[in-house]
């Protein structure tokens, strides 16, 4: 009898790191019997992902709405899965993260007393309010969950820390480095594809961004907004004036919250080229050929040293302590004077430079889809 598995995500983070494993269960159609629901929790920049690595929903909420907070997500969700759960009975539900969806999924699962599978799992800073509301949604998930897929042997400690049975933990790697591999391998290998996102990113970049010299920036966290951002802005304003022959590329989110400081502080800056949110697959081949990374993000925090770029992370804290370990990204907060400065210590010391590019990504090998897999057929 075949396995009910429905694969709940509904942002664009989320599609990314769950697509491998869509398609690697969906290839064993005798064994699973495989749903996918998308909540929409962000429609544009969700369906962009869902084009890209050709799936299509069995199942989409299409919540999104304008000017809802995080209690009118969370709450549209589980009024959804609640429909959800009942007409389709799956045996087990896999949920991804930190997000209000993997919560409200979860807790829904609760309720119907379904088994919850949670990739990447055992992430934590211990602070609920760093960062906000993703702390304090994964760990419910995890009191939830009862088959636990953890990228890390870190995040596998983690969760034994709170009493976790370690026979339903499984370190798998990430499945982001999966879905990076996979894109970076299509970009490289299909020289059409290729041309085509060159195209796109020469038309609205006035630079020649495989040549010359470019710092890219991604900005988006809750616990930034406000002076957070203000600082960030303020500082990149600086380093734009220190720094004349780089170029600073800022793909900037499109909440309002973020869109504001950005375009007040540093619209109209000749070497700040502030652009509308990418795909992914452009997203990716920039990084690519990015010198250095600023970002508040967590994926990008695995996926950077994939490609050997450092990463400087615009917190104060971080649930990926591995990256810090193994020297591939440095926290720099969101103050002015330390983002300035420890751009500028990366740019000026060309061994430090090194020493973070040449690090060895702590997030896994690509086949963490593959191992999610073998682990739901031995239930």
């Amino acid at each position: 009898m075949r396995k009910r598995i429905l694969i709940v995500f509904g942002t664009r983070p989320e599609a990314i790191k769950m697509a491998p494993l869509v398609h690697s269960l969906k290839a064993e159609p005798k064994i699973f019997d495989v749903h996918v629901c998308v909540t929409a929790q962000h429609r544009e920049m969700l369906d962009q992902v869902l084009q890209i690595f050709n799936i299509s929903p069995d199942i989409d909420l299409n919540l999104m709405k304008p000017g809802q907070d995080l209690t009118d997500i969370t709450s549209s969700v589980m009024l959804g899965m609640k429909k959800i759960l009942d007409e389709n009975k799956p045996d087990i539900v896999l949920v991804h993260g930190d997000t209000t969806t993997a919560l409200a999924t979860a807790l829904s699962c609760f309720y119907k007393d379904i088994d919850v599978g949670h990739v990447e799992a055992g992430l934590r800073t211990n602070d609920i309010y760093a960062p906000f509301p993703e702390e304090l949604n994964r760990q419910i998930v995890s009191k939830i969950t009862k088959y636990h897929f953890a990228p890390t042997k870190a995040s596998r400690d983690n969760l034994l820390t709170e009493g976790v049975n370690k026979n339903n933990i499984l370190v798998t790697g990430n499945t982001v480095i999966d879905a990076l591999q996979y894109t970076m391998k299509k970009i490289k290998n299909y020289s059409n594809h290729r041309i085509r996102i060159n195209k796109l990113l020469k038309k609205i970049l006035p630079f020649n961004f495989e040549n010359e010299t470019s710092l890219l920036i991604t900005g988006h966290r809750r616990e930034n907004f406000g002076k957070g951002f203000i600082e960030i802005c303020q500082s990149i304003k600086e380093l734009s004036t220190k720094f004349p022959h780089f170029h600073f590329v800022y793909p900037v989110h499109m909440n309002p919250k973020v869109q504001k400081p950005v375009l007040e502080i540093l619209g109209g800056i000749e070497n700040v080229h502030l652009l509308e949110p990418l795909d992914y697959e452009p997203f990716i081949w920039l990084l690519n050929h990015c010198y250095i990374i600023l970002t508040d993000s967590g994926g990008i925090q695995e996926e950077a040293p994939g490609l050997g770029k450092p990463v400087l992370v615009m917190r104060d804290t971080t649930e990926r302590p591995e990256a810090l370990d193994a020297g591939t990204v440095m926290l720099v907060g969101s103050k002015t004077t330390k983002i300035i400065n420890s751009v500028s210590s990366l740019i000026n010391n060309k061994s430090l430079y090194e020493e973070m590019s040449k690090a060895n990504n702590p997030y896994g090998d690509g086949l963490a889809s593959i191992k999610i897999k073998e682990f739901l057929k031995d239930l």
